[in-house]
């Protein structure tokens, strides 16, 4: 768990930093999920713009992604002491107070309020075994 500070500017843990300066450009696209933040090195974010632009034609749903989350999309450097600012816009739609927790997610970081976690910790602890079933086997 880490705070954010008054600006609204987060630590990134230093392994997680670490493994994006090793792996990616500098900074993070920051997304906002109803419930948590996405941040994506640019590389990867950008591959994920193309898979949904690819199918942006087909259905409405697509098009109503676009602009509810890709839209939110926005640069976030990560300054001299490893850090990011999260726009008051993004910690109002995750619902982000103070004291967070951020989550390595494969390919991009997820940033969640620790009330928020909480509650999605004890959803995936009730649900585990038939989502470690459908994902694993």
């Amino acid at each position: 768990m880490v705070r954010l500070d008054e600006k609204g500017r987060l630590r990134i843990p230093t392994k997680l930093r670490e493994t994006l300066q090793q792996n990616f450009t500098d900074g993070l696209i920051l997304a906002a999920g109803p419930r948590w933040l996405d941040a994506y090195p640019p590389e990867v974010w950008e591959v994920l713009e193309e898979k949904i632009m690819a199918k942006a034609g087909l259905h409405e749903d697509y098009r109503a992604l676009i602009r509810y989350y890709i839209a939110s999309g926005v640069e976030s450097e990560i300054d001299k002491h490893g850090r990011i600012l999260i726009p008051s816009l993004h910690r109002e739609r995750a619902k982000i107070q103070q004291e967070v927790l951020v989550v390595g997610s494969l390919d991009h970081i997820e940033i969640w309020d620790m009330g928020h976690w909480r509650d999605y910790d004890k959803w995936a602890e009730n649900n585990f075994e038939r989502l470690s079933k459908e994902a694993f086997y």
